[in-house]
């Protein structure tokens, strides 16, 4: 389990600095990620994995610009969702022998949490936060629906942005809520919440031109987000659950 929480770590931290950094910037503070990353699973005991995160990252970060169409289309998130089962389903379950991992001492509602399951928690949410927006994105983009403008601009707002804009901040505490009421088992709070969100966004889907681009924009993007949440989730759940057996 800890090869898929660096990973997406890995991911989750390379996407977050991407859009903040100038091109000649971004290579240092990756080549600063890869270090932690790795360092990470050294102390944590499972080089291999750190060494497998990497080879996971530098890929995305080749396939998926943050700016652009993803080079490879929907490939990259599909082969990472594979990657991700398989080092759960052929993982011994058993924590890793490291330095850190045999003083690590963590204790949650649920019991002790060893440092797999920790790497594994704080990767998921690391991925969910700006990466599960760029899967959005490609999402989008492969389907050729175009973000929404506004029909109807405020005159007194200079440059009027589409209406539906604020998918970047709202999107990643969506999918924190998602992730939590999935694994808290409040299926009657995620029902309402996902209902609320429909509920919220109905003014502005009903006023489509017709072309049903705004109805398009928010169930692809809003499905694709919320599943990524409950992969998210599942993976915790399964890793939890074999968690010593």
């Amino acid at each position: 389990m800890i090869a898929v929480g660096l990973i997406l770590g890995a991911i989750g931290l390379a996407d977050a600095f991407r859009p903040l950094l100038a091109p000649r910037r971004q290579w240092i503070v990756l080549a600063a990620i890869a270090v932690v990353v790795f360092v990470v699973g050294l102390v944590a005991g499972s080089p291999a994995a750190a060494v497998l995160a990497l080879v996971c990252a530098a890929l995305w970060v080749w396939l998926v610009p943050l700016g652009g169409r993803s080079r490879a289309g929907f490939w990259p998130a599909v082969g990472l969702a594979v990657v991700c089962a398989l080092c759960l389903a052929l993982g011994s379950g058993e924590p890793t022998a490291g330095v850190l991992s045999s003083t690590w001492r963590l204790h949650s509602p649920v019991g002790p949490v060893s440092l797999d399951q920790s790497i594994l928690v704080l990767g998921i949410v690391v991925f969910l936060l700006e990466s599960a927006n760029a899967v959005v994105r490609v999402a989008l983009a492969e389907e050729g629906v175009e973000t929404p403008a506004d029909p109807d601009p405020d005159p007194g707002i200079a440059e009027s942005p589409s209406s539906l804009k604020g998918g970047r901040l709202i999107g990643p505490i969506e999918r924190v809520i998602v992730l939590s009421l999935t694994l808290a088992t409040a299926y009657p709070l995620l029902a309402a919440f996902i209902a609320a969100k429909g509920i919220v966004r109905f003014p502005e889907i009903s006023r489509d031109s017709g072309t049903g681009n705004r109805a398009e924009y928010f169930l692809i993007g809003s499905l694709v987000s919320w599943l990524q949440a409950l992969a998210g989730a599942f993976m915790i759940w399964w890793a939890f659950a074999g968690f010593g057996r």
